[in-house]
């Protein structure tokens, strides 16, 4: 039997661990805690930090391959394992491009792909004509300068404005590591807390909505893509994901060809996320991520291989399998937590899996906290017409959100 290794033990993990006794295989992990969601369904877990690469090589030796549940792995230190044979899914090559946002920038802005305009942090640190910042604004001394002479003022590059997002290189995730930068001076007090080598910043893109899609390609270079999703933010954090997004099929082919194209360039094995603005002027990449992803989880009950099952098929050098849809579309709810909630609270629970066409899955978390993602539930929808399954769609909502609110609320927009 196949062994699959995977560093990792949350969600992402957990769902992993769900699709593989169905493919015939045994799931091993490296995982944070004994109480981490996805340990229960393992075949068998090390516990130990995720960056500990003596753990890794011990689930090397558990297993044929290793995947991640995130990119935030210490790629210099696998290179020994990979170097002794151990094969990593993706690639750790192709993985170094894509673990850090100002990598991913400057990949995506090679390859001539529409992105955001940005710049590095430390670009704005430009010297005064006298050398010296000016009385009226705050002085930064160079990073690891020790604050020489040379003191330097934030000042904007040509052709930027503000406001600006401020993004942190490595780690951020459900808007954390994202600032919005409205002014000069939310600019100084940016610069005064953080190291502008970790930051990047980018123009405030005017979007009329977030779509995402989740891509796969296999050794051979045979890429599938699963359908264009429609996203929605509560609070920097995804609140619902909708199949399909409601535009052409001119704006999802042109993602489907970003995906095939990135793939391609990267000589990418595995699954690969990418989130879009799309506004005015068209689609713009936002983020990638080198995995399954949020946007994806209505695929478990909607298409006929879930991104999860596609991920190990990758993996174990399994055929690639269907990403095609079943139903007319989907409607997923992340359940997150709440002020003052319990984690899990039974009658919701009872309440949210009764609702028409709906599959609920909870995570294990032991602990919650506004925010944190407890778990999601898929709605199936079955009206034909994008106006009709918006509508579909909106009551859906509705009902979710009279037994799960959020705090301040969430909708679909009517259109």
């Amino acid at each position: 039997m196949t062994s699959v290794g995977v560093v990792g033990g949350g969600q992402l993990a957990l769902m992993l661990a769900q699709e593989a006794p169905g493919l015939g295989l045994q799931l091993h992990l490296q995982a944070a805690s004994a109480s981490d969601p996805a340990v229960p369904l393992a075949s068998s877990a090390i516990l130990a930090d995720l960056d500990d690469v003596k753990a890794t090589a011990a689930l090397a030796r558990r297993c044929q391959v290793i995947t991640f549940e995130n990119e935030w792995v210490p790629l210099d230190a696998l290179q020994e394992l990979r170097q002794a044979g151990v094969r990593f899914l993706p690639d750790l090559d192709a993985l170094a491009s894509l673990m850090c946002k100002r990598a991913q920038r400057e990949l995506l802005q090679k390859l001539a792909l529409p992105i955001p305009r940005w710049c590095p942090l430390e670009q704005v640190l430009q010297l005064s004509p006298e050398g010296l910042a000016s009385p009226q604004a705050p002085v930064f001394p160079p990073r690891g300068a020790g604050g020489a002479a040379s003191q330097r003022r934030p000042e904007l590059p040509q052709g930027f404005q503000f406001p600006l997002m401020a993004k942190s290189s490595r780690g951020g995730y459900d808007g954390k590591g994202t600032v919005p930068i409205p002014d000069q001076q939310a600019l100084e007090a940016l610069l005064a807390a953080v190291d502008p080598a970790g930051w990047l910043l980018e123009e405030m893109v005017a979007f009329d909505m977030e779509l995402a899609l989740v891509a796969a390609r296999d050794q051979r270079g045979n890429v599938v893509c699963y359908p264009l999703v429609q996203t929605q933010q509560q609070q920097q954090v995804c609140d619902w994901v909708l199949f399909p997004a409601p535009v052409s099929h001119a704006v999802e082919a042109f993602a489907r060809n970003i995906a095939a194209s990135l793939l391609t360039a990267l000589d990418y094995v595995g699954l690969l996320a990418i989130e879009f603005f799309y506004g005015p002027a068209g689609l713009r990449i936002n983020e990638l991520a080198p995995r399954t992803h949020n946007s994806g989880h209505y695929t478990i009950e909607a298409c006929a291989c879930s991104q999860f099952g596609q991920q190990l098929r990758l993996a174990a050098l399994l055929p690639m399998g269907s990403p095609e849809p079943l139903v007319p579309g989907a409607l997923m709810v992340n359940l997150l937590g709440r002020e003052g909630a319990e984690i899990r609270n039974e009658s919701d629970g009872q309440a949210l899996a009764a609702l028409p066409g709906a599959h609920l899955h909870w995570y294990g978390k032991s602990q919650s906290s506004p925010g944190r993602k407890l778990g999601h539930l898929t709605l199936l929808l079955q009206s034909s017409g994008t106006e009709a399954l918006w509508r579909e769609a909106l009551e859906k909502l509705q009902q979710v959100r009279a037994i799960w609110p959020l705090p301040q609320g969430g909708k679909l927009p009517l259109q």
